[in-house]
């Protein structure tokens, strides 16, 4: 007795139509996050304007001018503020300098984390 070669062939284009149909709901589904995410983005923002500077350095700075201000690919920040004043740090932060692009942070986070480096002397 043969088999029918069809049947497999049936069966795996089954299997993969089922697959489709739970990508695509997963895929509506996580459009539908990525839209609540975008409404409610304004609140994620007030909430790291009044993040610690420390955090706020260490999530934007530290990659380049290390976790613990010693430098990298950037410079040395250890005494940054025996250097600089507040608002000359400030003006860097807003405006970039050398290869620091500009407007990592803006207004008030700016304003904090310029007052925390002039702190580090």
């Amino acid at each position: 007795m043969r088999k029918n070669p069809v049947i497999p062939f049936a069966i795996i284009a089954a299997l993969g139509i089922v697959v489709m149909i739970i990508v695509s709901a997963a895929g509506l589904n996580q459009q539908e996050a990525i839209q609540n995410e975008e409404e409610g983005g304004g609140e994620q923002q007030e909430e790291t304007a009044n993040a610690d500077p420390e955090e706020l350095f260490q999530n934007q700075c530290a990659s380049c001018h290390g976790g613990d201000l010693s430098g990298g690919a950037g410079p040395n920040l250890q005494e940054v503020g025996s250097r600089y004043s507040a608002e000359e740090i400030e003006e860097i932060i807003l405006n970039g300098k050398g290869s620091m692009p500009p407007g990592l942070y803006t207004g008030e986070q700016a304003t904090q984390v310029a007052e925390w480096l002039a702190e580090q002397k």
